[in-house]
């Protein structure tokens, strides 16, 4: 049993200018790389991406709406890595929270449930005065009633996890 990498992983692997690993392949509604020259069923948010506050939340909203949690997880990830401290731990957790949802709908309910409770944890201590007016109760409690019921069998991880219910305002 191989422990390394792969022969010649190396050479077919994207990666950036710096030669950081960077996967380019077209992604399905749910993150998952496609293989290169199929058309993704989700246009890509750049690693470099900048989204302000209210684009960020407007963007993440619009696609929790339309079923596309992994990419909304990409935008709350842009405004993490782009806000000051104390917000970054807010956006943060939205971000572990939209990654939970795409856990579930990928079928892992265990490490979804753990991501979900994760950012709940992480957005909660902002309390109803939360920068940007984002609903952190609604967030934390959508994200642990979805880890609740994936745990007791209520919901089925897969196609059926719905991110609408997540409601960033």
């Amino acid at each position: 049993m191989s422990t390394g990498p792969r022969p010649g992983a190396d050479e077919v692997r994207d990666r950036n200018e710096t030669g950081q690993a960077q996967n380019q392949r077209p992604r399905d509604r749910y993150g998952r790389p496609m293989p290169h020259g199929s058309v993704g069923e989700v246009e890509r948010v750049p690693d470099d991406a900048v989204f302000t506050v209210e684009e960020g939340i407007a963007e993440a909203q619009r696609l929790l709406d339309s079923g596309f949690a992994f990419t909304a997880h990409e935008v709350l990830e842009a405004v993490w890595k782009s806000v000051e401290e104390p917000e970054r731990e807010l956006w943060r957790g939205l971000a572990q929270t939209a990654v939970g949802v795409t856990h579930a709908q990928r079928g892992n309910r265990v490490g979804a449930a753990r991501l979900l409770r994760r950012g709940a944890d992480r957005v909660e201590p902002f309390g109803p005065d939360a920068p940007h007016g984002v609903d952190v109760a609604a967030v934390a409690a959508f994200a642990r009633a979805l880890a609740d019921d994936l745990d007791s069998g209520r919901a089925t991880s897969g196609d059926g996890i719905d991110p609408s219910g997540m409601r960033l305002r």
